[in-house]
């Protein structure tokens, strides 16, 4: 089988190299970019504005190697690729939730930004408390480990 996906949009930050990029953008909510919606795709951003937070799906288009099992940003122990969430995956697509500031015709105006700039855009939803947010979820092997500095050369 095969998977084509089509950006729909480029994303503005200002990242340029993935050492200048945070671990996470809850990390830094002012960190502001701007999300570009090519043209075609404009009509599917109606009432976008209307919520406070975006799921930005996109491409990871600079992402390393594929490990299945090494360090983290938070880590040194080693860990499952799917039990983290660094770039370096078997589909490079990553996924951020932003708070929208403000729409501009088809460029929306984003905080909580951790993307790379001019990163292609996938797809966009909505952020749903009543289906996004799960309260009594736990958070594995992170439970406890305090944010920290991205340890240079890791992704």
């Amino acid at each position: 089988m095969t998977v084509v996906l089509e950006p729909i949009g480029v994303i503005h930050t200002p990242f340029g190299t993935k050492d200048e990029a945070p671990i996470h953008g809850a990390f830094h909510p002012d960190v502001i970019g701007t999300v570009e919606v090519y043209p075609e795709f404009e009509d599917g951003l109606a009432d976008v504005e209307t919520f406070s937070h975006l799921i930005l799906i996109y491409h990871f288009d600079r992402h390393g190697p594929v490990h299945l099992i090494q360090p983290t940003f938070l880590s040194d122990d080693p860990h499952g690729l799917f039990a983290c969430r660094r770039p370096g995956r078997v589909n490079p697509l990553g996924l951020t939730v932003v708070r929208l500031i403000e729409r501009r015709g088809r460029e929306l105006v984003v905080g909580c930004v951790d993307m790379l700039d001019h990163t292609p855009l996938i797809d966009i939803k909505p952020y749903v408390r009543r289906f996004d947010c799960y309260p009594e979820a736990n958070d594995g092997w992170l439970e406890g480990r305090k944010n920290g500095p991205k340890p240079p050369g890791r992704e």
